[in-house]
């Protein structure tokens, strides 16, 4: 089964860029990359552009209607995601476990439902 791994935090939680923490928290991210490859178990993932670029539609009566920023005003922000193929639930949270954004922020993981 697929599961999603959202990455939520503080978007100035963690290591900052130009700090000498960030270059082992992003090798961090690469040695997850190669593990869930290696294992066979990763299917995609990427990391998102900052809440300030994002864009909200809805349609309301036939009219689309635009708002800039986030869905939801809240501290903690989707800043990416993987999407794992796992045996089972406790497999997937396993690995989000392994997420390096798990120490400063939270790893939803979320059934993905395919329609065949």
């Amino acid at each position: 089964m697929q599961y999603m791994c959202l990455i939520y935090s503080p978007e100035n939680a963690g290591p900052q860029p130009g700090t000498p923490e960030f270059g082992p928290f992003m090798k961090a991210y690469m040695d997850f990359g190669e593990t869930v490859q290696e294992a066979g178990k990763f299917v995609a993932g990427d990391a998102l552009h900052p809440v300030n670029t994002a864009t909200c539609v809805s349609v309301r009566d036939g009219k689309t209607e635009t708002t800039d920023g986030p869905f939801a005003e809240t501290k903690e922000q989707l800043g990416g995601y993987y999407i794992l193929d796992c045996e089972d639930l406790d497999e997937a949270l396993k690995y989000a476990a392994m997420i390096p954004s798990a120490e400063h922020g939270r790893i939803e993981v979320r059934p993905v439902m395919i329609f065949d």
